[in-house]
């Protein structure tokens, strides 16, 4: 899946990390919502990917939000990721 880098955004990054896991990659979207101190990233993917996604247990949708965090931590921001129906 490739590590993060400066040049990549963390949208970028974030789409890098879904598009392999879901069978439509093109109906991926993303939505940044700037905070004052945390960003949001809204993901939403086709009908049928939730669950590839959201992975077992949410062990899936768990390790995304934690390379995220680790990722946007090297930029020193905050980041955070809500996957959306």
């Amino acid at each position: 899946m490739g590590l993060f880098n400066k040049k990549m955004g963390l949208k970028e990054y974030i789409e890098h990390i879904v598009k392999p896991l879901v069978e439509n990659p093109d109906k991926v979207e993303i939505t940044e919502i700037e905070g004052e101190r945390t960003t949001v990233y809204e993901l939403r993917v086709g009908e049928g990917d939730l669950g590839k996604v959201i992975g077992k247990q949410g062990k899936t949708a768990r390790a995304i939000r934690t390379l995220l965090a680790a990722s946007a931590a090297r930029l020193n921001q905050r980041a955070v990721l809500e996957i959306l129906e």
